[in-house]
């Protein structure tokens, strides 16, 4: 059966926003149902024109762009409480493509009703306005790392961002949390090669700042690899929940 807005297990995470009452009644009238996927489904294809939108609710997944030569440029990875298709909602198609890592359930809403959406509820529109925003910031992000971090900076940076998400969504236990990517999704996301990817990680691992194999990364203390990442160890701000 699909879970009801008010019992979403993501309400009850630090990461978001809680809903008021009328929202969360708000909501389930919107929500058309639950869709459950298996690993490497393609969710949504770059170019297509997806009647349906989609929250994470549970599993992972990856962002990514394919240029005309075939070769993959990673944007970022989705995470429990991403929202899925918003390029599709505004633009009409899609400029990236959206596939599972890992058996993802996920809740669908109907496209056709995103301009009610936001005629009737200012309040929820801004939030989807606040989520580009965020998209956008984490861009520029990325953006700097490809062009001014160094790799191991990088590599730094990503496991960083990556373990601190998952420490505010509960998916942190002593130092260790499920990440089921592979090595080359994380060097198509940073413009690195295989080799030089699995390099930088051997190097963080040999400092004991942090340790990805076997689809499980171990962080025992964020700030060293942070300050090594020029980043911040502070979690992630609070984010509204589609």
């Amino acid at each position: 059966m699909a879970t009801k807005c008010e019992n979403c297990p993501l309400r009850r995470r630090d990461l978001f926003v809680q809903f008021t009452e009328p929202e969360i009644r708000f909501m389930q009238k919107f929500k058309a149902g639950e869709l459950i996927v298996d690993p490497g489904t393609p969710l949504l294809m770059e170019g297509s024109n997806s009647p349906q939108l989609f929250t994470a609710l549970h599993g992972m997944g990856l962002r990514y762009k394919t240029l005309e030569n075939g070769s993959r440029q990673v944007i970022n990875f989705v995470f429990p409480g991403d929202f899925i298709g918003l390029q599709a909602g505004i633009m009409g198609e899609m400029q990236h493509s959206v596939e599972a890592t890992t058996r993802m359930t996920l809740c669908v809403f109907d496209r056709s009703e995103f301009w009610n959406f936001f005629r009737n509820h200012p309040d929820r529109a801004f939030d989807i306005t606040w989520m580009a925003a965020v998209e956008e910031h984490f861009l520029g992000e990325a953006l700097a790392s490809l062009g001014q971090r160094s790799a191991l900076e990088a590599v730094a940076w990503s496991l960083c961002r990556i373990f601190l998400r998952g420490q505010a969504l509960g998916m942190v236990d002593r130092g260790t949390m499920p990440l089921p990517f592979k090595q080359q999704d994380m060097a198509d996301a940073l413009g690195l090669s295989l080799v030089h990817t699995n390099k930088t990680l051997a190097k963080l691992r040999e400092r004991q700042l942090a340790s990805w194999s076997d689809g499980i990364l171990q962080v025992n203390d964020v700030e060293p690899l942070a300050e090594l990442a020029l980043c911040s160890s502070e979690p992630p701000v609070k984010r509204p929940i589609m």
